[in-house]
């Protein structure tokens, strides 16, 4: 097991090309499963949850191929079966989106309940009645979803008691081979759920309204091969944003869409970093002074993103005055704050609420990531820091950051990875 270890105190200053998105290419790598022929992703990121996904599909028989690049190509010629294992699910959550298109290419399927970070309760409940509405038998069998159409899923209409992404994907997965047609109320509408309907319009789907709270989909017999572009990833280019505003200096963001993180910007230049952008690139500076306090709650896209909410936490923890950051998406999600406590930050939570006061200076410490994108808020605040700060259980970033230590190290951070023998 590694971790990081960071002596702070240096301003960023270069050029950040931002990789493809794991959100994303997840569950595009799960549209493997709906068709015979081959799907080749590029702009595919290297991550710790894209070989954990690769792992689970080569065990059902899709073939992969990764040239140690940014291309991937699947190809499920034919299926060793419909079950997906305890030991390979529990890995992370997305896993669990591989049961609809099994359910719907093979007619029955057999899927561990997922795992993942302990971010709240996330359960699969709203999976599981889509797939129902469509006309799936459900049963829970030993910490298993076992589940069948016999007669194939057919088209349904389906609301969303609340929105969600993963219910939303699935219940696209699931659809796009159901007969007759589907539509999606109070659908999610993130960056990711475009690109995948834009990846299965292009092996035949007939999807439309991808984006918006109401998505069609018109159910077809059988999908063809495809090659798609996993879209950029706007986590990890606001994870580096949030970076360069927390620890100073100039970072140009490229291999970005600028328009995935409207809500982002405006707080940023709130809190008195300069942000100059054009569709697919951002340059963000901020030289000498603290940051300046402003308030900030997570909501569902287009509103500020949840999987943000550390970092720009992070920023805040320097900021000069008060700011409250509110968690409107998940119930658990401030686990980083006793982290960011031991660098000198100064946080109470409230339910869902968290007041930060801002402080002159954070100090380096020992620290722990609790969960995926609490790691990065530890990372910005290290860099930050005064004196050296390691920060251990760095799998957790290895979730869904493409070499974080190179690209910050090429920006002139202090930053290297080393085995963690403590």
């Amino acid at each position: 097991m590694d971790k990081i270890v960071i002596n702070g105190g240096t301003p960023l200053v270069g050029e950040i090309a931002i990789s493809g998105a794991k959100n994303s290419a997840i569950k595009l790598m799960a549209v493997s499963l709906l068709t015979d022929q081959k799907v080749t992703l590029t702009n595919m990121p290297r991550l710790r949850d894209t070989r954990s996904m690769a792992q689970l599909l080569n065990h059902l028989g899709v073939a992969v191929e990764d040239d140690a690049g940014n291309e991937m190509t699947l190809h499920a010629a034919k299926l060793n079966g419909a079950t997906a294992p305890y030991d390979l699910v529990r890995k992370m959550r997305a896993t669990f989106n591989v049961l609809g298109p099994l359910l719907a290419r093979e007619g029955h399927a057999k899927v561990s309940l997922p795992g993942g970070c302990a971010i709240g309760a996330r359960p699969v409940d709203l999976h599981l009645k889509a797939l129902e509405q469509l006309g799936a038998t459900i049963e829970l069998e030993e910490g298993y979803v076992v589940a069948s159409a016999k007669g194939g899923l057919k088209g349904a209409d389906i609301t969303f008691p609340f929105i969600s992404v993963g219910a939303t994907e699935h219940a696209m997965l699931s659809a796009v081979l159901a007969s007759g047609v589907t539509t999606l109320f109070n659908a999610a509408r993130e960056p990711e759920i475009i690109d995948l309907a834009a990846c299965l319009n292009g092996m035949g789907a007939k999807i439309t309204g991808a984006g918006r709270s109401e998505v069609r989909i018109e159910g077809v017999s059988k999908l063809s091969g495809v090659t798609h572009s996993v879209v950029p990833d706007r986590i990890e280019a606001g994870t580096y944003a949030l970076a360069a505003a927390t620890a100073g200096g100039s970072v140009r963001l490229t291999n970005i869409r600028s328009d995935h993180l409207g809500a982002l910007w405006p707080l940023i230049a709130q809190a008195g970093a300069k942000v100059s952008l054009d569709e697919t690139t951002v340059l963000i500076e901020r030289d000498g002074g603290r940051p300046r306090a402003v308030d900030m709650e997570t909501q569902a896209y287009p509103g500020f993103p949840t999987d943000l909410q550390a970092q720009f936490m992070g920023l805040m923890c320097l900021a000069d005055g008060v700011s409250i950051i509110r968690e409107n998406i998940f119930e658990n999600r401030f686990m980083h704050c006793p982290e960011l406590s031991r660098m000198g930050a100064d946080i109470t939570v409230r339910g869902r609420e968290a007041v930060v006061r801002g402080v002159e200076q954070l100090r380096g410490a020992p620290v722990m990531a609790t969960d995926l994108r609490a790691s990065a808020s530890l990372i910005n605040c290290a860099l930050a820091a005064k004196g050296e700060t390691h920060i251990g259980r760095v799998y957790h970033l290895d979730r869904g950051f493409e070499h974080i230590e190179v690209k910050l190290g090429q920006c002139g951070a202090n930053i290297k990875r080393v085995p963690d023998n403590g």
